[in-house]
């Protein structure tokens, strides 16, 4: 990438926040990417809380007027960089690329490393208050088929389809509880992919392991042609899934549901699944 940065049509777009110690807009302008622009992935608008429900995605048009006032257009290729300071924050890039794609911007690639592995190849870093850029008009169109409701999750599970569940193994097993949802355990029926599994650490950098990855979803057993759906607390963990399902591991009808647990335990009739307990109702377990 380091050959194509002065290209015209080629935006690289640095999220890092406090995520995994990744940084702010102060870390952006002591060290960054050549003409690269700061977003922060925790603070600028990429998520939003609706309805009681953390990490939901804005409405198009609020994220229209986010990625127009950053100077990116429907004609750019977009590069997420990440601090890639951690495997949670390679999240922050998953994210974001996600939204382009849910946005039907389909140029748009993730930097693996992030920032900290963009520095540790030795390429060239730029600092110092970046030049202003001219807000410009992004339009996007809302691709359904990436985005799945609650009213979705649970037909998925009438039909026996891929509840893939992104976060570590002990929310998996109802051991550990997220403050975000009303009660611990998993979607009945979903199969667990960590997040973090395929994340390996190089000279102080974390980079996705495609062959690992590969690994680790083959294990899963699911057919690449039928539907998945990816899903964790709040939809960041399950933005990682996503992207590992869908980008790397080449399954072909990836939604991810961005309510997540979040969202699934509100309703004290839904069902939950704990190692320890079997198959329980949230209402069972919640306060």
């Amino acid at each position: 990438m380091s050959e194509q940065l002065d290209s015209d049509d080629l935006v690289v777009l640095d999220v890092r926040s406090a995520i995994d110690d990744g940084g702010n807009r102060e870390s952006f302008e002591a060290a960054r990417i050549p003409g690269s622009r700061y977003s922060s992935y925790t603070d600028a608008g990429w998520r939003e809380s609706r309805d009681g429900v953390a990490g939901v995605m804005p409405e198009v048009e609020a994220l229209e007027t986010l990625i127009g006032e950053l100077g990116i257009d429907n004609d750019d290729t977009v590069v997420v960089a990440a601090a890639g300071t951690g495997p949670t924050d390679f999240g922050s890039a998953a994210r974001v690329y996600w939204t382009f794609k849910a946005l039907g911007h389909d140029e748009v690639a993730i930097l693996n490393g992030g920032v900290a592995g963009w520095e540790a190849q030795g390429f060239k870093v730029a600092s110092g208050a970046p030049e202003t850029i001219a807000a410009t008009d992004f339009e996007g169109s809302l691709q359904d088929a990436l985005l799945a409701t609650t009213a979705e999750v649970e037909a998925a599970r009438e039909n026996d389809e891929a509840l893939v569940d992104a976060r570590p193994t002990d929310f998996y097993r109802g051991e550990t509880q997220s403050p975000a949802a009303r009660a611990p355990g998993t979607i009945p029926g979903a199969v667990n992919l960590p997040h973090h599994d395929a994340l390996v650490e190089r000279d102080g950098a974390y980079y996705l392991d495609a062959e690992e990855l590969q690994a680790n979803v083959n294990e899963l057993g699911l057919d690449p042609e039928d539907p998945a759906v990816a899903f964790c607390n709040t939809g960041h963990w399950a933005a990682s899934g996503w992207f590992q399902l869908s980008e790397v591991g080449d399954l072909e009808n990836v939604s991810m549901y961005d309510g997540s647990m979040a969202e699934w335990t509100r309703d004290d009739a839904r069902p939950l699944h704990l190692a320890e307990r079997g198959t329980v109702t949230v209402g069972d377990l919640a306060d």
